[in-house]
């Protein structure tokens, strides 16, 4: 019984320190939070548990994060920034080939009411048909770390709501994804969503909606299998209907770009 008492002491010692540096929260609009903190600082506290000191393995993966997180920090985002203001690559040009393709990680996202959901939505797996979920042909995921790149996101729904409103088998989902361990305790987590709640106000009957949905927690190897490393910039994927990607922008889209977002989704549109 001590020895359970003193593990949790000691994690929440350690997540405690790591969310001390916390100086303010801000709430932008009615569809996204950000967590502001000392540029040190990381977000959240990574501590070994003490049942997992004899596991080399666990040691190693932790050693590796780490190391991965100090090389890569806030000032190393800011500097990309300024250099590029968050265009880190140009979006493809033309649609990925099915056979070529990757799927997108699974993640669970909450709505504003509360309401949990898996994205991506997929024909296979999934849950689809117990939860009834109509699979839509072509998903558009557009992914913020920060509040900053709001704008950058908007670039891409705006148009692309414009030019698919009507078509009722494709879904636009913005994912602003919360990494606070504070923030992502249950009781805060359902006060920051009812406070994030959009008023029902004059929205528009189109088949197409943008849909804010929030994802709390840790996103680290997340962020890993999409190969995303700053975290100021706007990512944006359009899947298929098994969760593929099959075309990827980044950051304030062009005219180019817009078009090949558009010409490539009406192609998925067109797939058997």
């Amino acid at each position: 019984m001590m020895q359970r008492m003193q593990r949790l002491m000691n994690v929440y010692h350690c997540k405690f320190i790591g969310n001390a540096t916390i100086t303010t929260l801000l709430l932008r609009g009615s569809h996204e939070v950000e967590l502001f903190v000392h540029p040190s600082q990381k977000t959240t506290c990574r501590c070994l548990d003490i049942y997992q000191m004899g596991n080399k393995a666990a040691i190693e993966k932790e050693r590796a994060r780490l190391t991965d997180e100090m090389n890569r920090g806030y000032f190393a985002d800011i500097s990309e920034l300024k250099k590029h203001g968050g265009k880190i690559a140009m979006a493809n040009k033309v649609i990925i080939p099915a056979i070529s393709a990757v799927k997108f990680p699974s993640r669970e996202v909450n709505f504003s009411d509360g309401k949990s959901l898996k994205l991506p939505i997929v024909s296979e797996g999934n849950g689809v048909e117990v939860n009834k979920t109509v699979v839509p042909a072509a998903s558009l995921l557009c992914l913020s770390f920060r509040a900053s790149s709001q704008s950058m996101i908007d670039s891409w729904t705006i148009p692309f709501l414009e030019a698919f409103r009507a078509s009722r088998n494709i879904q636009m989902y913005e994912v602003s994804f919360i990494d606070s361990w504070f923030l992502s305790l249950n009781p805060i987590k359902r006060l920051l969503l009812r406070i994030m709640r959009k008023p029902s106000a004059d929205e528009k009957n189109d088949a197409l909606q943008r849909q804010f949905v929030y994802s709390f927690g840790d996103h680290y190897y997340f962020r890993k299998e999409l190969k995303i490393l700053n975290l100021l910039t706007g990512y944006i994927f359009l899947l298929d209907r098994f969760g593929r990607i099959r075309w990827q922008g980044f950051g304030l889209a062009t005219k180019e770009e817009l078009a090949s977002l558009l010409s490539c989704t009406s192609l998925l549109l067109e797939e058997k």
